[in-house]
């Protein structure tokens, strides 16, 4: 009973990391790929939902490790796809400094500037585009300049053109 809790929690953070994986590839418009994912996972879930009906135990505890695995696999299946997927992002930056931007440019970025009428008058709104795993480092470097910079950040399905870091 329980080697079959331990089998049926591993395999469902299996099936169900494949499926978090599954969604967000679909999502980037990789259907073939997608399909593909999706078979497996299917195939994994089939094979531990059918050992877990079959099995002559009614105990709970085959309920909470099933769901446990699924809960543990849609945070590991979070991580695997933020490691493997990369997305395009748009940061648009208000900000009061006149030396933001061309301290972004100085770090590689690309940096467009545009001037926007607020409440508090005129002030400088930065455009740029990056890939998300750049954002924490993108988010320290406004932060030396202007600590108290309005950003609003958009996740892109594509980008075409344009400048991102040099490396």
């Amino acid at each position: 009973m329980v080697l079959l809790c331990i089998k049926i929690f591993l395999t469902r953070i299996i099936d169900v990391s494949l499926g978090t994986f599954r969604t967000i590839v679909l999502i980037k418009g990789k259907n073939i790929l997608a399909g593909f994912i999706g078979f497996f996972e299917v195939f994994v879930w089939f094979v531990i939902v059918q050992e877990a009906l079959n099995t002559p135990s009614t105990s709970l505890w085959i309920a909470i490790f099933y769901s446990l695995g699924f809960a543990a696999g849609t945070i590991i299946g979070a991580y695997v796809t933020n490691f493997f997927i990369r997305t395009p992002i748009t940061l648009q930056i208000i900000t009061n400094s006149d030396k933001l931007a061309a301290f972004l440019r100085e770090k590689g970025f690309g940096v467009s500037v545009v001037n926007v009428h607020g409440q508090d008058g005129i002030r400088n709104m930065l455009i740029l585009e990056t890939m998300d795993n750049r954002y924490k480092e993108l988010l320290s470097l406004i932060r030396i300049i202007d600590e108290n910079a309005f950003i609003v950040v958009d996740e892109k399905k594509y980008v075409h053109n344009g400048f991102y870091l040099r490396k």
